[in-house]
């Protein structure tokens, strides 16, 4: 074995660039030759520039002043002619945003290279723009790369003049590329390198037919390009094919049912045939492939025993099982065992429901560097024989039964550079080795059951460290005030760790810092000013449940470069702490780029500011339990994804803006104990349309209940008690057909979750009256259905209607003037456990059929005028007499 394992992925460079050797030979012309360019084409280099937007200045050296165009930034001239052969104007930073892509069209003056043998245009922005149909003119090339520059519409047949093309890329497009049909692909004779992905081809009948006539073809790339099956081949012409990726369409079990010759193609190092539907057994057929490198059948639905024919493919680097429904892990480490080499460099099984242990037969797998089984059902401790795979580069064991300590033979792994053992049950302190790792750049431990001190020895060698996680455990930080970290890290999540009781200095020095959670870690401090100064570099800030004080400072960052983040990108939650003052400065002259803003839970004053029309992006708000003042400002009219807002115990007043009804995506709404006056507005049921929680408890509205809310079909809870509310209960009230319905299935994505940066879920919550209780639901909450309109000025009836609500679980309605008697069908409501009618004018016998609510454990009918004996029945005889009381029973 030699002293290092190359990479699959570089291993796969090398083979998808293969095709491209022809080229590299040519020569290589450039400034050094006496060899000027050719006017003609200068010219024509000029023109192309003309036509594109280059904010970055990728082109600043095409000028007219500077005659040689061989000599400018991506063009390549031939030595002695002068002709330009190349034209390497691919973005060179194609993931990071979008200010090195050139932009615009394609000016026809390119036609006039008619030496070009390479034109690279990928990564740039073509805005949706047609593939020119001459670039078919340019019949010399072999090299043609359109990859990712946001071309459209059908792609022209003219590419099929291109007959000396050995290399084509007209890959992730965002399916905005189209095929007809293939028949022009049957020019390109020489085609060795064909990349289609994400080109939608589910109109062309006849790609299969023509790619088969392309005898040179080494790679074929058709992932998510919406393919549902392949027709059948007596034999494959493209035999040679070394790689093959057919990943993400829609293919089943017919291709290996009908296509027998995918398993003839046993020149395939590559095979990617994942995030497709096939199901059952993983084909036998597969293991005539024998000279696979790279195997990937991730995200399909095999469910079955691995299978003994991996112990064939003795040259395997890379298998990947992700997400498939396997069996016991043991069985794979024993296939691979028998194999006569270790070739093996990377194995995911990542969610693929595997169960077992981990055991010291991983240590046989000495050219592992990527090992990935997260999110199984694993068990048992960690194996001492991790240390030998002293190649291993990836970790992650994250998400299963893991218990015991982590093993101090783990310290070996001086080549890791990500390792993930969170989600487990891993206890005891973490080991010093661990600080070893100088090539880590990733590490997570949160949410186990570790504990101990972390000191400043356990990251003296991190240098290279970006994110750092060990939330959720209950270790203690202890370093010197003064301490400047080696490494400077993008993302560091200590929740629940303890930190305090002094706001960590140490994190002045952190530069780069984007997520950062240091919630619930026993801070007891003021926020230093340089913190404030620097908050606009967070895109997740979460400080919550400390004991944090003081006050919100100016924070003018007009004058500072904006954080570079997306709309609507970000999380900062204050909650649960000692703040107070205004939130002035935060809401007018503080972050913008926000998605969710929770400041709960404090003792924040004063009005709520009129700036929110800078927080275009803002879903999620949380005001909750402080003690702002004033009126709901118009501005909150402008928060259009707004999807949760959350005013409760506050001392806010003044009627509901007209302009709040532009929050029309909302489905929370809590406005309790606040001192709103005024009638429910009626658009409230006309523009809320997917409502799921309501509450304006313990206000000051009166009027009627709008007939309007019954349009609220999507209405989980229903809260307006303790207000000075009148009239009767709408007879619509049927239509809330999600109280309506006992199958709770079809809420489960009802109310939203946040997801934080450890993968933990910030679930809405809401405090409901229920069994006579007030109680505060947030994980379950999508479960609770419940109507409270007590403590007001009703009258009449209880409507029949009502009692087709038969998933509601807490009724309330005492403390009204409701008259006659209840009604007779109550029984159907089979999901009710809490019922309060109390302090009503209700007559009447207690109708027969409650004796059928079988899940009813609280219930109060006193003070009414009910007559007649309670029915017998086990369920309301248990009851105290308390509950019938102030009656003639």
């Amino acid at each position: 074995m030699t002293s290092t394992i190359m990479s699959v992925s570089v291993a796969l460079l090398f083979l998808e660039l293969f095709t491209s050797v022809t080229m590299i030979n040519i020569s290589f012309c450039i400034a050094n030759s006496n060899v000027a360019c050719i006017d003609s084409e200068r010219q024509a280099l000029l023109k192309l520039k003309q036509d594109l937007n280059d904010p970055s200045n990728r082109l600043a050296s095409w000028n007219i002043g500077d005659g040689d165009c061989c000599a400018w930034d991506g063009v390549v001239c031939n030595n002695f002619t002068g002709h330009v052969l190349q034209l390497n104007l691919g973005n060179p930073d194609p993931n990071h945003g979008t200010g090195s892509k050139l932009v615009g069209k394609i000016n026809p003056s390119l036609v006039d290279l008619k030496h070009l043998i390479h034109l690279d245009l990928s990564g740039n922005d073509f805005q949706g723009i047609h593939i020119p149909k001459y670039l078919g003119s340019l019949q010399n090339l072999r090299y043609l790369n359109l990859s990712g520059a946001e071309f459209a519409g059908v792609i022209p047949h003219q590419l099929g003049n291109l007959s000396n093309l050995h290399y084509l890329d007209l890959s992730k497009n965002f399916y905005e590329l189209q095929v007809e049909s293939f028949l022009w692909l049957s020019g390109l004779s020489l085609l060795e390198h064909l990349d289609l992905s994400q080109v939608d081809l589910s109109k062309s009948s006849d790609y299969l037919l023509t790619i088969n006539s392309l005898p040179s073809l080494r790679v074929l790339k058709l992932s998510y390009c919406e393919l549902h099956h392949f027709h059948s081949l007596s034999s494959a012409n493209f035999s040679s094919l070394k790689a093959l990726d057919l990943s993400g369409n829609h293919f089943n079990n017919s291709l290996f049912q009908y296509s027998s010759w995918v398993f003839g193609l046993r020149n395939l190092v590559f095979f990617d045939l994942g995030n497709n539907e096939f199901q059952g057994k993983i084909p036998i057929g597969l293991g005539n492939l024998t000279f696979l490198r790279r195997l990937d059948l991730s995200s399909n639905e095999f469910n079955s025993a691995i299978p003994g024919w991996l112990s064939k493919l003795n040259d395997l680097e890379f298998l990947s099982l992700r997400g498939n429904s396997l069996q016991d892990l043991s069985q794979v480490l024993d296939i691979f065992s028998a194999c006569d080499a270790y070739a093996l460099e990377s194995l995911v099984l990542r969610s693929c429901q595997c169960s077992g242990h981990l055991t010291n037969q991983l240590g046989q797998f000495k050219s592992l560097n990527r090992l990935r089984l997260g999110n199984n059902s694993l068990s048992g401790p960690l194996p001492s024989a991790l240390g030998e795979l002293t190649y291993l580069t990836d970790l992650d064991l994250s998400r299963n039964r893991l218990n015991g300590s982590i093993p101090l033979s783990l310290g070996q792994n001086l080549n890791l550079e990500y390792l993930d053992l969170s989600n487990n049950l891993l206890n005891g302190s973490i080991p010093l080795s661990l600080g070893k790792f100088s090539h880590l750049e990733y590490l997570d431990l949160s949410n186990n059951r570790m504990s101990g001190t972390l000191s400043e020895n356990h990251f003296v060698n991190l240098t290279k460290l970006t994110s750092f996680s060990t939330s959720g455990n209950s270790l203690i930080l202890q370093v010197n005030p003064n301490w400047v970290p080696p490494f400077q890290l993008d993302e560091l999540l200590l929740r629940s760790c303890h930190l305090g009781p002094h706001f960590p200095s140490w994190l002045h020095s952190q530069k780069h810092l984007s997520d950062l959670d240091i919630s619930n870690t026993r801070i007891s401090d003021t926020i230093p000013r340089w913190f404030w100064n620097s908050i606009s570099q967070y895109k997740f800030l979460n400080l919550s449940s400390n004991q944090i004080y003081g006050e919100i400072p100016n924070l003018d960052f007009d004058n500072r470069p904006s954080p570079l983040l997306p709309p609507s990108s970000g999380i900062l939650d204050f909650s649960n702490n000692g703040f107070s003052g205004s939130i002035f400065h935060l809401i007018c002259n503080g972050l913008k780029s926000i998605s969710y803003l929770q400041l709960s839970k404090n003792y924040f004053s004063g009005d709520i500011p009129d700036c929110w029309m800078n927080w275009p992006g803002l879903g999620m708000l949380n005001l909750g339990n402080n003690n702002l003042t004033g009126s709901l400002p118009a501005s909150i009219g402008t928060l259009s994804f707004l999807w949760s807002l959350n005013l409760r115990n506050n001392r806010l007043s003044g009627v509901i803006p007209a302009s709040f009804q532009n929050c029309s995506g909302l489905v929370y709404l809590d406005m309790d104990e606040n001192e709103f006056v005024g009638n429910i507005p009626t658009w409230m049921g006309e523009r809320f349309s997917g409502l799921s929680i309501l509450i304006l408890r313990s206000n000051k509205f009166h009027g009627y209940l709008p007939i309007q809310l019954c349009r609220l079909t999507s209405l989980q809870i229903l809260d307006v008690a303790n207000n000075n509310l009148s009239g009767t209960i709408p007879r619509c009230i049927s239509n809330f057909t999600a109280m309506a319905t006992t199958d709770s299935s079809n809420l489960q994505n009802a109310i939203s979750y946040v997801t934080m940066m450890d993968g933990t879920e910030a679930a809405l919550d809401a405090s409901v009256v229920t069994k006579g209780f007030m109680v505060e639901y947030d994980s379950i909450l999508n479960l609770v259905r419940s109507i409270d309109i007590s403590k007001n000025n009703f009258s009449g009836e209880i409507p029949m209607e009502l009692t087709n609500l038969k998933g509601l679980q807490s009724l309330n309605l005492s403390h009204n003037f409701f008259t006659s008697k209840i009604p007779e069908k109550i029984g159907n409501m089979k999901s009710i456990e809490s019922l309060d009618f109390s302090a009503n004018q209700l007559s009447g016998e207690i109708p027969q059929s409650m004796s059928s609510l079988s899940f009813l454990n609280h219930l109060n009918l006193s003070n009414n005028h009910l007559t007649g004996k309670i029915p017998s029945s086990t369920q309301l005889q248990s009851f105290d007499s308390s509950c019938f009381a102030g009656n003639n029973l």
